[in-house]
This record gives C-alpha cells, structure tokens and sequence, in this order.
C-alpha cells in the first residue's frame, strides 16, 4: 500500500519536482497550490508515469479559510497522510528596510510562515491520531544568515528554522518526525518571482555557475522521508558546488 504525501506550491519547481519524484517511489499524491491548470497538468504527467493516486486541492496557503476549508473536505481515503511537504514559499522584491514595499513584506509572511502555519495545523493533528508522520519543511540559507536587501525575506526563513525546530520537539512524543530542508540558489521562478516578472534580472541570478535545481532538492526530500523508522534528519543544508551560503559564491 502507498504512503500519502501531502505537497504544498506542487504546481512548479521544487514542489513539482517533488511530486514527479514522489510519485516515481510508490506515493500517492495530495497535490496544492493556486493555479488548478498547472496542479490539473501535473496530474496527467503523473498518471501518464505510474498508476499511483493523485488529489487535487485548489487553494493559496495564505487564505486561512480556504486552507483549513480544502483540507476538511478530504475523504476519508485520503486523510491518513504520513508525509507533508511544506514547499510553498517565495521572495518578493529586494530593497533596503527603509524603502521596502510593505506590500511585498506581507506577501512573504503571510506565505512563508503563516501558510505554513495554517497547513501544518491542519495536518499535524491526522499524524498525531496514527502516532507517526513526517513533516518536511523547506527552508533556505537565507534562514541562516541574512544579507543585504534580504531582510523580510530572511526574516521569514529564520522563522521557518525556529518554527521546525519547535515542531520536532512538539511532535517529538507523537513519533512524528520533522525535517527543514535549506537549499541555496536553485534556478526555478524564484527569481523571477523576486523581480516581479524580469526575466532578464532573473536570469542574471543563475549565470556564472551551475546551481541547484528543482530535482536536486526533490531528491533530498525523498532521501529525508524513506530513513528507517528510528531515524530522523532534522536539519540540512544544500548549495551548490560554487556556493558557500547565502553571501559567498564563485564563478565557474
């Protein structure tokens, strides 16, 4: 019988990524994020691949109604989720403190760690009934230094590493484990998704070096939920070759 892994933001990068990967290693798939027509695409792909289970759920993480609406609406069939990935996330803008859009300052805290508040709440509790689970949440270097310009967004990610190492504690008598995954520069729409639609600054990013991609990370979190049940990675950190953390890296 297939494990159910739950994935948030599944409809491109690391999150698609992570269900294609999932999919490929006997799981069955709750798939979510905003836009139904990439979530609908995936789907297909999927099925086209494996005869494993997909559900689509359509809703931003920042919505808390939607969140905890679509989540209760889950068949029973579909409740009994021993993983939960916790991708959904971005970076918008990148100014100095005192010039920065407030706008884009909510926009990064109400995903990066309200929608992954409002989720795991849903979640936690179906993993406490079963005693078991895994909760993975995606975080960044960024969460373990800051740098210029970063400062909301790092401060978002900081958050996400203290939230996930509270999370293991909490959930530490329930046997369920929790992992923060950090990756470095991975070229997905993130930067495009920074700079607001540039592609010709986003694409400036990624030159120079090789960076991490989408299945590098997916890789990771397969590696992270298929341990032994006595083993938990808490913590991990992943860059490319050509990159130390958030601040330091080198041309190729």
């Amino acid at each position: 019988m297939n494990r159910i892994a739950f994935i948030t933001g599944a409809t491109s990068g690391i999150g698609r990524a992570t269900a294609l990967t999932l999919s490929e290693n006997n799981f069955d798939l709750i798939i979510t994020g905003r836009r139904l027509e990439l979530l609908e695409d995936l789907e297909k792909e999927i099925k086209s691949k494996s005869k494993n289970k997909v559900y689509i759920l359509n809703f931003d993480v920042r919505n808390k109604e939607e969140v905890f609406t679509a989540i209760d609406s889950l068949p029973k069939e579909w409740r009994d989720i021993e993983v939960l990935v916790n991708n959904a996330g971005l970076a918008v803008g990148l100014n100095h403190i005192n010039v920065g859009d407030i706008d884009d300052w909510e926009r990064m805290i109400d995903t990066n760690i309200k929608g992954l508040l409002y989720v795991s709440r849903k979640i936690s509790p179906l993993m406490v009934e079963k005693n078991r689970g895994h909760i993975v949440n995606i975080g960044s270097t960024a969460g373990k230094e800051a740098y210029e310009n970063g400062n909301v967004y790092c401060g978002t990610k900081h958050a996400v590493d203290a939230i996930s190492k509270g999370m293991r504690i909490d959930m530490l008598k329930h046997k369920i484990k929790v992992t923060a995954i950090n990756p470095g520069m991975v070229e997905t729409e993130f930067s495009l998704v920074r700079f607001k639609g540039d592609k010709e600054k986003a694409d400036k990013v990624y030159k120079g070096f090789t960076p991490l991609y989408a299945y590098d990370i997916a890789d990771a979190i397969l590696y992270v939920v298929t341990r032994p049940e006595h083993v938990c990675i808490n913590d991990m950190i992943i860059t490319a070759t050509s990159q130390a953390n958030s601040i330091y890296k080198v041309s190729e």
